[in-house]
């Protein structure tokens, strides 16, 4: 595969991450409640920090949820919608980051192990809800004096009222990487050389061979 062409299934698979964040809050649109329980818009967000790299992650994360509220109308714009483009974009960037780097140690290379997926999704988790507040609070602020948010309401709304969503993407989304792995649909797409195996090093090698000649 040649790097336009991998570009180009990158754009791709950002796209379809992008649409997926468009398309599960339906799933839960009925009862907003459950949406905040379950958070589907994050998910995508995730996998698109894994798979294509902090750059797509941040990108993926940032737009979900403006250009959502734009097409469909909902999340409200103000304060959600734009709080939630900061938080989304840190779990998306911090998640690809550090998987990133803990995949260049060869010893976490070949995801035999899901620790390095663990600490980089719990880091952007954590990362994530402390922007999302910050941001909460700003937007919260500029859009009255800021006094109906509170550390309660920040406590409640990003840990409390949304474990369920917490536990439900440390379950999901390692077993759909690891999954992906397995199943060498992704390794073309990581930004760790690391994570490449020998089937598709040896492609870029024939590939690199085909284009001198």
């Amino acid at each position: 595969m040649t790097k336009f062409a991998l570009q180009i299934n990158k754009i791709c698979l950002a796209a379809m991450f992008l649409a997926l964040g468009w398309l599960f809050p339906f799933i839960t649109m009925q009862i907003p409640e459950f949406g905040n329980m379950l958070l589907p818009m994050h998910i995508p967000v995730f996998l698109s920090g894994f798979v294509l790299g902090p750059v797509y992650g941040v990108f993926i994360g940032f737009i979900t949820p403006i250009t959502r509220t734009l097409i469909f109308g909902n999340p409200p714009l103000v304060p959600t919608s734009l709080s939630m483009m900061f938080e989304l974009a840190t779990y998306g960037g911090i998640s690809g980051l550090l998987f990133m780097f803990l995949t260049r140690n060869k010893k976490m290379s070949n995801l035999d192990s899901l620790v390095p997926i663990y600490i980089s999704l719990i880091v952007a988790m954590i990362a994530g809800r402390i922007v999302g507040g910050f941001a909460t609070y700003l937007f919260t602020f500029l859009k009255t004096d800021g006094s109906s948010y509170s550390w309660t309401l920040y406590w409640s709304s990003f840990f409390v009222t949304a474990w369920p969503g917490m536990l439900l993407q440390i379950i999901l989304i390692p077993a759909i990487i690891r999954l992906l792995y397995g199943l060498k649909l992704i390794q073309k797409f990581m930004p760790s050389y690391h994570l490449k195996n020998k089937e598709v090093e040896e492609e870029e090698i024939n590939n690199n061979t085909n284009e001198k000649e």
